[in-house]
């Protein structure tokens, strides 16, 4: 999907481009908290199940289209099915298993495989300077959460951990696998409001998507959980607010209106700056402290996306230098030439 010629103005406004992933970022520190009183596929559900409503009445509000297609209802299930109940259901059932930081770095390495298939599917222009930010972020994050000795060892050679196998069953046993499927599926659910937007208004789209995916998860958790809500204080239920109204209302539906109308390499891209978001909130409000390595990783981060979200221009700028470049050596080998005959 290639970016429109005339996008709209609300595109190109940073702090909108930014909000979703701050606003996730922050709540996933609002819900620390709550986490340990309640249970994941609840906190899930309830993430997922009120916020589509508030999205579903302000889209109505704001005058937008309620028309679906029979197709739109299809492609909003497949949606549901992908962004809403299995990428909330890996994520509620890897919280259990992993920590944050390790979680985090499977989860934000969803922008690579949305690249990857937004190049294959929509021929999207991704570049050489797209290919090393993205990598380049995978290094930030990868600073960012995985243990610092893990790290360590590696830059001073001592890699006979990997040989031991520790971190494989770190991994396997862990929930990383979990957070991998999940970030695996929010990949394709970005993919996918392309095509639902072709058939329904893509706020209304993301407001069904998120009451259908999250029913499911309601489903789970009155099946196989107990003592959802009876330990809550209202500390815990503001948090729970904080992440359903701000974290998944307004966060889900400002990120797939963009989707639905700007390039997916780079609005993706975007999401290297959660991570840092609940890291640096996590050290104002709850004490954690950042290690040098994740300051680090943090600058790795944002230098990656200026390179993904800034690579037309400074490719194009490349490009003028390398020609100024040509022109003024053949200039002087012409003016070299001339005086030696």
């Amino acid at each position: 999907m290639s970016s429109p010629s005339t996008p709209p103005q609300t595109t190109r406004n940073p702090l909108v481009l930014i909000a979703p992933f701050f606003l996730w970022g922050t709540a996933m520190v609002a819900m620390k908290g709550a986490l340990p009183h309640t249970s994941p596929f609840f906190l899930a559900g309830t993430r997922m199940v009120p916020a589509g409503f508030v999205v579903l009445l302000v889209a109505l509000w704001m005058g937008r289209s309620q028309k679906i297609t029979g197709q739109g209802w299809l492609w909003i299930s497949l949606f549901a099915l992908v962004d809403g109940a299995l990428f909330q259901g890996f994520l509620a059932a890897g919280l259990e298993r992993t920590g944050a930081g390790l979680g985090s770095v499977m989860i934000d390495s969803q922008p690579l495989a949305v690249a990857l298939m937004a190049r294959w599917l929509f021929n999207e222009f991704v570049g050489a300077l797209g290919w090393i930010g993205l990598l380049w972020g995978i290094l930030g994050i990868s600073l960012l959460g995985l243990p610092d000795e893990w790290i360590l060892s590696l830059l001073h050679g001592n890699a006979d951990w990997l040989l031991e196998g520790h971190p494989l069953d770190v991994l396997l046993q862990g929930g990383e696998w979990l957070m991998l499927l999940a970030a695996l599926s929010m990949a394709i659910g970005t993919i996918l409001i392309n095509y639902v937007s072709r058939h329904a208004d893509p706020v209304v789209a993301t407001g069904w998507h998120m009451v259908l995916g999250g029913l499911p998860l309601y489903a789970v958790s009155g099946l196989w959980e107990t003592q959802q809500w009876q330990n809550l204080s209202m500390v815990d239920w503001a948090a729970i607010s904080y992440s359903t109204l701000m974290g998944s209302a307004l966060a889900y539906g400002v990120f797939f209106f963009l989707a639905a109308q700007g390039n997916l390499t780079s609005l993706s891209a975007l999401t290297f700056l959660t991570p840092v978001f609940a890291l640096v909130f996590g050290s104002l409000f709850l004490g954690e402290s950042l290690t040098s390595l994740q300051w680090v990783g943090v600058g790795f981060t944002l230098v990656s996306i200026y390179l993904i979200n800034q690579r037309a221009v400074l490719t194009q700028r490349l490009r003028q230098w390398v020609l100024a470049y040509d022109s003024l050596t053949a200039s002087k080998e012409t003016s070299v030439e001339s005086e030696s005959s």
